[in-house]
């Protein structure tokens, strides 16, 4: 069924403001979306209403507390067809939930000679920790290579398996450049034919499809929630034995089992790894995001987006010397980046800021693909469920106006 558009952006107060004058058209989702009343308010009454520690207290506050920060974890193993909410690990975000399996496992299991594999599409977050773990462990890094019109050259990923000298795979679900949706399921069932591990990077992707990680197949996966209309903070999933016999990321209160003067024994899964005062509010918002995104449902969601691309690309492509970047419909997801010949992509966002129209300029946390593609930046305009074809209008108009302005 076709999204209410109206209908869900009155549920995001953000858009009774205006910008300059101007209505707002927010077209930077894949960096941060907004937030709905549902969210604000689950944060705003554990603040008011029910705020303790938790896994602590034997008072109603924090049994309260602690209640509703274990039954967002429900929710959120749910919302990813996890198997056991305790493999659920809160984290600050996807990067830290991609700098603990490397730091937890990858030290303990990667070595000398080994090799780790991930893609030119990858966003820092699931490069660097690699980089520097294959850097700290003098092990190889390689890449599977991008092709020309935004694809993974999958072909290119058996010989670098073919050794068995690869220990683990990183990928990301979706790019957040090129919004390329990669094969990562046959990325997956390679790998683990090899031997090895698979790490898979779905904060670009959870926020607008289905995410199942008994369907996709990885070992871990990480997601932000600030992508998915919730706060800042997010989860890292992990097959159960391989979380069990990890050592914890971060060591202090919660963590622990016992502590005696020279020696400790660590809590059971999940709390194992996490440390200290966990973000109890910020759990229960992502919990609230998840059920907001659930009653509307992720594959019409996903529908409404591919909806958005089909318009949105033609529509594109009559701006004068634009180039887009990535593959056509149905393989990818709700990001076009591109660039211009008469602008750079900072002149074209503060040009169309003016208008009202957010959008991200840079390289997006991805200079290595950009690199690739022989660019320095990239205006990206990225959709979500409270985007309709108007916002698509909007942003072409907009371009128009940056070609007339700037064009020679």
């Amino acid at each position: 069924m076709a999204l209410d558009v109206e209908a869900i952006r009155r549920e995001f107060p953000i858009f009774e403001r205006k910008i300059h004058g101007k209505r707002l058209v927010f077209l930077d989702s894949a960096a941060s979306s907004q937030k709905p009343r549902a969210v604000i308010a689950a944060m705003t009454r554990v603040y008011t209403h029910s705020y303790a520690n938790v896994h602590r207290g034997l008072y109603a506050l924090a049994e309260e507390a602690t209640e509703a920060y274990e039954g967002a974890r429900v929710k959120l193993a749910r919302f990813i067809n996890a198997p056991d909410p305790a493999e659920v690990i809160y984290v600050r975000n996807a990067t830290e939930g991609l700098n603990l399996v490397a730091y937890s496992w990858g030290i303990e299991h990667i070595h000398a000679g080994d090799r780790i594999v991930i893609t030119e599409m990858e966003h820092h977050a699931n490069l660097v920790p690699w980089q520097q773990l294959a850097l700290r462990q003098g092990a190889e890094l390689a890449y599977v290579p991008v092709t020309n019109d935004g694809r993974l050259d999958l072909a290119a990923l058996p010989p670098l398996l073919a050794d068995g000298r690869t220990k683990l795979v990183a990928c990301s679900v979706m790019s957040n450049v090129l919004g390329t949706l990669p094969p990562v399921t046959q990325v997956a069932e390679l790998a683990h034919a090899a031997g090895a591990l698979v790490v898979m990077d779905a904060a670009q992707a959870a926020p607008h499809q289905p995410v199942d990680v008994q369907a996709l197949g990885p070992d871990f996966l990480a997601i932000s929630g600030h992508k998915l209309c919730g706060p800042g903070m997010g989860i890292l999933w992990g097959r159960g034995e391989l979380l069990d016999a990890m050592p914890p990321f971060l060591y202090g209160g919660d963590m622990i089992r016992t502590v005696k003067r020279y020696q400790s024994k660590w809590n059971d899964l999940p709390h194992k790894f996490e440390a200290g005062t966990p973000p109890i509010a910020e759990a229960v918002g992502l919990g609230a995001a998840v059920d907001f995104l659930g009653a509307i449902g992720m594959e019409a969601i996903h529908a409404h987006e591919q909806e958005l691309l089909a318009y949105a690309l033609p529509r594109l492509a009559e701006v004068p010397g634009i180039h887009i970047l990535g593959p056509g419909l149905g393989e990818r997801g709700g990001v076009v980046s591109f660039w211009l010949e008469a602008a750079h992509p900072h002149d074209i966002a503060a040009l169309l800021d003016e208008d009202g129209i957010c959008i991200r300029a840079g390289h997006h946390c991805a200079q290595p693909l950009h690199e690739r593609f022989g660019i320095p930046a990239s205006a990206r305009a990225s959709f979500y469920l409270y985007n309709d074809k108007e916002d698509v209008d909007a942003l072409v108009a907009g371009l128009h106006r940056v070609v007339k302005i700037l064009g020679r």
